[in-house]
């Protein structure tokens, strides 16, 4: 087994060996479970699971795969979470966000959004059993009205890929997740400029808007929000190489 996924161009076979030894009840499962593995299937789509912030995210085939770098954003938008507050995590996927916030913070409201339906089917098998509610639609649009002026944190794992790089992506991710969650277009802000321009009327008199980006597109990112009248920073974490632009409200209560 090891043999056939390093030959497959497994990096860590021995690794995913254990893994796949561990997942199937019988040989013949095993066998079903290599042979996906080995035809370039993500780990984690194999598996049904990903790893996520220490937990487990149930994961489904073309469904955009949680990436480690994705817990900076997760462990910054709990962090920032108050007290029974409102959480929104747009373009959720899996809802490994969602779920990470409700683990990690004590949200009173927790809402998931994603305009692919085979990622909201997936996250409802997630966020439901943490209390989450998930809806499907484009961006603020799948949201209900009631959260309108009252989300405090707004955490947004939006496509940024550039259309040109996609070609450039591991075949893992191009040929085995849904397109529209890589493609950001030609210069991969098109989705960060929707967020930017309607995050504002959404967040809350103190909220925060925390969106996923790269390092290279990370001033363009906090450049977006800062142009809808938000507050920015940007912060890196280097252990996950994760990016995350951030948009403070400055809009205050009546």
């Amino acid at each position: 087994m090891v043999a056939r996924l390093r030959a497959a161009g497994s990096v860590f076979a021995e690794d995913e060996a254990r893994l796949l030894l561990a997942e199937a009840a019988t040989p013949a499962v095993l066998e079903e479970l290599v042979a996906r593995r080995v035809a370039g299937e993500p780990l984690e789509t194999v598996l049904g699971w990903a790893s996520f912030c220490g937990l487990r995210i149930r994961t489904a085939p073309s469904v955009f795969v949680p990436r480690r770098r994705t817990e900076l954003l997760a462990r910054r938008a709990a962090a920032l979470l108050p007290p029974g507050g409102t959480a929104v995590d747009l373009c959720c996927g899996t809802g490994a966000v969602a779920v990470a916030v409700a683990a990690l913070a004590s949200p009173g409201v927790l809402h998931a959004a994603d305009l692919d339906p085979a990622a909201v089917a997936c996250a409802r098998g997630n966020v439901e059993p943490v209390g989450g509610a998930v809806s499907e639609g484009d961006l603020f649009a799948a949201l209900p009205g009631t959260l309108a002026g009252r989300i405090d944190v707004l955490a947004v794992n939006a496509p940024y890929v550039p259309t040109a790089a996609i070609a450039m992506m591991p075949p893992e991710a191009r040929e085995h997740e849904a397109r529209l969650a890589l493609d950001g277009g030609s210069d991969g802000l098109d989705v960060h400029r929707r967020v930017a321009a309607e995050a504002p009327g959404w967040l809350s008199s103190a909220g925060v808007v925390l969106i996923e980006t790269s390092r290279p597109q990370a001033g363009s990112t906090a450049a977006l929000l800062a142009a809808a009248g938000l507050e920015v920073a940007v912060e890196h974490d280097e252990d996950v190489d994760g990016t995350i632009a951030i948009g403070r409200s400055r809009r205050m209560e009546p």
